[in-house]
């Protein structure tokens, strides 16, 4: 690779892992700080849970819409555009930061997510096919690593300057993303001519990863939401239990950044599903046993197993197709999917919480579900790819 290659690939996944850090923190920085939230607002625990789940819900839908999308904008104006959506809903947290601001600027926020998110890895896998499993190894690592980040310092933030500001601040990631964008994401000519492939709502492939997906991300969905809210309830501070989330975050960037330097190695990715859903079973009993002094084995089995759940659950999408223009419209579908059956997680264990005031049973419903998830893995076999008559047969009209 000569050096003007190697400076581009290199301000590439720079930038990929900078758009990344924008896709979590509107979620993460609530949890830490909850209770004042709470304190200050009135809300309840099912309406705290829709603080997650309607930007989760909004990422689904939404990216169910990334095809449609990248045909009247192109990829590149889609993710600028979902940079700017994102960032505004985040600083919009400053003067709305009332009942009804918090949700509808989380539900914005989800949508600008959801086109990144939907259009992204369609690009990645068009322009860098030879590298794209490294790239999307260390665009998650962007995303873990922004909920970290966010998670870990919301609640010093907010003793310092106010919970409003803690909320608001991260918006400073939209603004440095979008200077990177500006010098990567440029439209290439004809990339997006001819508009992508439809959605393929027939194939039963395609409905079998956005499950297998959606159960996965559901685990990370409710951590994210209630972990720091289950040990402020244990006794713990809003900083302990920010810092808890945070270096389980921590976890799983390192998982993730472990995860792009092997992952080519293993071309049958099934031994590596199943390594790492043991990994976050054992965390999930360890909420249900002893969650005060499992904590720290718990954070990091938890952080190591969702940290390569997400990004081996993406990979593994974009290794059932064999044209790479087709990579954006399968991602949008299972993601959007996925994305919608994750959503449900945070708000049930919201009603759970307001019922019982414990998170144990919620625990317990997503342990059934990583097990549904080991019973699915046999079939995630690499020679069961879509081939271009398949998605022809199998897909939607392009609209």
């Amino acid at each position: 690779m000569s050096n003007a290659n190697a400076g581009r690939h290199a301000l590439v996944a720079l930038t990929v892992v900078l758009v990344g850090l924008n896709l979590r923190p509107i979620m993460a920085a609530v949890g830490p700080i909850l209770a004042s939230v709470q304190a200050a607002t009135g809300i309840g625990d099912t309406t705290a849970g829709l603080l997650t789940t309607l930007p989760v819900l909004a990422m689904g839908l939404f990216a169910l819409l990334g095809g449609m999308l990248q045909r009247v904008l192109g990829v590149e104006k889609t993710v600028q555009y979902g940079l700017v959506m994102v960032g505004a809903a985040t600083l919009a947290r400053l003067p709305f930061h009332g009942e009804a601001g918090l949700i509808a600027t989380a539900a914005a926020g989800g949508i600008g997510i959801a086109v990144i998110q939907a259009t992204l890895p369609g690009m990645i896998k068009r322009d860098h096919g030879a590298k794209a499993g490294q790239l999307m190894a260390l665009y998650t690592v962007g995303i873990m690593a922004g909920a970290m980040v966010s998670s870990s310092l919301v609640a010093p933030l907010s003793a310092m300057q106010g919970w409003p500001v803690a909320l608001s601040v991260w918006a400073a990631f939209a603004i440095l993303a979008l200077l990177g964008w500006r010098r990567v994401g440029t439209p290439r000519p004809g990339a997006d001519a001819g508009g992508g492939p439809g959605l393929p709502m027939a194939s039963p492939r395609a409905w079998y990863l956005m499950l297998f997906f959606g159960i996965g991300t559901a685990a990370y969905t409710l951590v994210l939401a209630w972990l720091p809210p289950f040990y402020v309830q244990l006794g713990w501070s809003e900083t302990a239990s920010g810092f808890l989330l945070g270096g389980l975050t921590l976890a799983q960037v390192v998982a993730a950044v472990g995860l792009s330097s092997v992952v080519d190695r293993f071309p049958d990715r099934r031994p590596v599903f199943y390594v790492i859903l043991v990994v976050i079973a054992l965390g999930l009993l360890s909420l249900i046993v002893a969650p005060q002094p499992l904590a720290l084995p718990a954070l990091l089995l938890l952080g190591l197993g969702i940290g390569g759940l997400f990004p081996m659950s993406l990979i593994i999408a974009v290794d059932h197709l064999q044209a790479a223009r087709q990579a954006g419209a399968l991602l949008g579908f299972v993601q959007g999917g996925g994305y919608i059956i994750a959503s449900v997680m945070p708000f049930l264990a919201g009603l759970l919480r307001d019922a019982f005031d414990d998170l144990t049973l919620a625990w317990g419903i997503m342990l059934v579900g990583i097990l549904v998830q080991m019973v699915m893995v046999p079939r995630l076999s690499p020679g069961d790819s879509l081939s271009s008559e398949d998605w022809r047969l199998h897909s939607t009209a392009r609209s």
